[in-house]
Formats: structure tokens, C-alpha cells, sequence
């Protein structure tokens, strides 16, 4: 019963002369969740992408920062399972897979 409410990635390439930012937030709420990527390149004008998924197609769906807390525990608990698949979206606010 566990629910990821809020996440946020940051991406960082100091690649001179135009250094990239990435941030991606990921926000929960009652229809669903809204994902909203932001590109910053250099001196240009940041760049803004956002979209939803409903609470339907999010069901039993891990985020990616979920996802490898979740590994941690069952690896903890020796409790792997070989070919273990988890639903998921990924960094990109992809809908995925993660398998281990």
C-alpha cells in the first residue's frame, strides 16, 4: 500500500560552453499523477514539458527512486526472487519495466 506523493531528478552536465540541467518532478494526485520535465541548455530559455497518467494506468507502478528503495529492502530481507519484474515509470516518466 505504499505511495510515492512526490519525486524529483536533477540532472546536471557541465559540458562547457552550454552546460545542461535536467529536472524531472513527478506529482501525485487524485486522478493520477503529473509529470513535468524541465531542459535547460546553456543561456536558452528552459524548456517545459508536462503530462498525466490517470490512477488506472499507474496501478501497481513504481517511480524509478521507488523502484531501487524497494530493491534495497527485499535485498536486505534476502528475499530476491530470480526474474523479479516490477511495472514501472522510469526517469523519463516513461511507462516500463525494471527487472532484477
Amino acid at each position: 500500500q505504499l505511495e510515492t506523493l512526490e519525486q524529483e531528478e536533477q540532472e546536471c552536465l557541465e559540458l562547457r560552453p552550454h552546460p545542461t540541467e535536467k529536472t524531472t518532478h513527478f506529482v501525485s494526485h487524485e486522478h493520477g499523477m503529473t509529470v513535468t520535465r524541465t531542459l535547460q541548455e546553456g543561456e536558452a530559455e528552459p524548456r517545459c514539458h508536462s503530462f498525466s497518467y490517470s490512477r488506472a494506468r499507474l496501478r501497481g507502478r513504481l517511480l524509478e527512486g521507488a523502484s531501487l528503495l524497494l530493491l534495497r529492502v527485499l535485498a536486505r530481507r534476502h528475499t530476491m526472487t530470480p526474474g523479479l519484474v516490477f511495472p514501472a515509470i522510469n526517469s523519463e516518466g516513461d511507462l516500463c519495466t525494471f527487472s532484477y
